[in-house]
């Protein structure tokens, strides 16, 4: 029987699929639809054209584990104690896989999750990593050495400028995630699915296959606007050694280096995109398109040379921003853009609400349904992160209204109106006149997490 005819004699819809397609270290902006000039990323420019997009969107944690554990339960890094790189998600926990397995849904990631243990935490088909280095056997060698981060090959720090890959494309990473996850779309079953297709790039190594690295040619680069202009009496500590030292690759203090990097990073970026952009057609091809939830992001941005940091590890924009994007059949409007500030803590909550799946009304993320139905509309949220809280020391922020406040352990605090400085380089929390601002929102942050009493 039909589709259309069974629903006319009073059957339910098909449910959604899901496909969350998702990048590591992607910064908010840059992409070609944003009009940045370097991005090379056409295949996210017309998922951005078909989606609600968020303009202020954060990661609850600039670093990867604990990012993806709060994008993956809906809960805040510190409620699983999970602090940084090292911390294994709680297997207790349940995850975003969990619920919708309890929706009747085929689960799968294919591709980078990140919770640093064997558990599959809820996902009943697991591809990572590990499953990589046995497809590429021996040639998993060559990665190795250009992950290397113990400076044998003539690298200063632990993370290489930048530079072509040896590896061949179709052996990268991205390609590998891209045919998993089209196989998986090609033998789907009968049952609706959630599947995570992750990719590493951009993130480092900064070697992209020769035929992206190519058509970014770092002498056309130009350095970022804010590269040497930020005036460091006005910063904590953490973010004036970062910049004095670059202490994962010394080398970017000087503009040539950084040049280099800027463009590898960018060719990561296209890499990427152009891999997403054979599972977007897969999804087209085989007719899933128009009862599938396609959402994009990232676990946490890049500063790029911004200020003259690098990686993540930041409070400022560019790395604890991140890109977010929503495709919902039936319900968005392509191209509509959303002002209202949200966090990856509440994508388990939206999908869980579009889908119709149970979860708990107890998680720290919030529906953004009522934003992906009016996105003009801008809704008064907070977006709160954390970072290195578990050693006794770290920083926080939370960004409400036009305010960014960022409170750091035993340093001076920080205060930036992103409306009027968006580059945040006038720190106001210096300033006469702005200790009311930072007081409130220093009592509405550590409402969330009080880092002295564990609360």
């Amino acid at each position: 029987m039909a589709a259309s005819a069974a629903f006319l004699k009073g059957a339910a819809p098909p449910r959604k699929n899901v496909l969350l397609l998702m990048t590591d270290q992607h910064r908010p902006h840059a992409l070609g639809v944003d009009g940045d000039p370097l991005a090379r990323t056409p295949n996210l420019d017309a998922l951005a054209r078909a989606s609600v997009r968020f303009d202020q969107a954060y990661c609850t944690n600039p670093v990867c584990v604990p990012s993806r554990f709060s994008l993956m339960t809906g809960l805040y890094a510190h409620k699983g104690h999970v602090w940084g790189n090292a911390n294994p998600w709680p297997a207790d926990i349940k995850t975003i896989a969990h619920y919708f397995a309890a929706a009747g849904y085929a689960t799968a990631n294919i591709g980078k999750l990140h919770a640093v243990d064997n558990s599959a935490h809820g996902f009943e088909h697991l591809l990572e990593m590990r499953d990589w280095f046995d497809y590429l056997g021996p040639k998993a060698r060559i990665w190795h050495e250009e992950m290397d981060r113990s400076g044998k090959d003539g690298r200063k720090g632990p993370v290489h400028v930048g530079r072509a890959s040896l590896l061949p494309e179709e052996d990268h990473f991205e390609s590998w995630v891209a045919r998993e996850s089209i196989r998986y779309l090609r033998q789907r079953r009968d049952r609706p699915f959630f599947l995570v297709s992750s990719y590493i790039k951009p993130h480092d190594p900064f070697m992209p296959a020769e035929r992206f690295a190519r058509l970014f040619p770092p002498e056309k680069v130009e350095l970022p606007e804010t590269w040497g202009k930020l005036d460091l009496s006005t910063v904590p500590r953490r973010v004036q050694n970062a910049v004095r030292q670059s202490p994962h690759t010394p080398e970017l203090l000087g503009p040539a280096q950084a040049r280099i990097r800027i463009a590898m990073y960018y060719a990561n970026l296209m890499q990427a995109d152009d891999r997403m952009g054979t599972v977007l057609a897969t999804l087209r091809e085989l007719g899933l398109e128009q009862n599938t939830i396609v959402l994009y992001l990232s676990d946490h941005g890049d500063m790029v040379g911004d200020k003259g940091l690098w990686l993540k590890f930041q409070m400022y924009e560019n790395s604890v921003g991140v890109p977010l994007m929503f495709h919902v059949p039936g319900i968005t409007r392509g191209g509509s853009r959303c002002a209202t500030v949200a966090s990856l803590v509440r994508v388990l909550p939206t999908l869980a609400e579009l889908c119709g799946l149970d979860v708990p009304s107890t998680l720290d993320g919030k529906s953004l349904v009522p934003n992906l139905k009016n996105p003009e509309e801008r809704i008064d949220s907070a977006a709160y992160a954390e970072f290195g809280l578990g050693a006794g020391g770290g920083m926080q922020m939370i960004r409400h209204g036009d305010f960014k406040y960022v409170y750091n352990y035993k340093d001076i605090e920080q205060l930036y109106d992103l409306r009027r400085d968006p580059q945040e380089m006038t720190n106001l929390a210096l300033l006469p006149g702005h200790k009311e601002t930072a007081r409130r929102l220093k009592q509405e942050l550590f409402k969330i997490f009080d880092p002295s009493s564990g609360n």
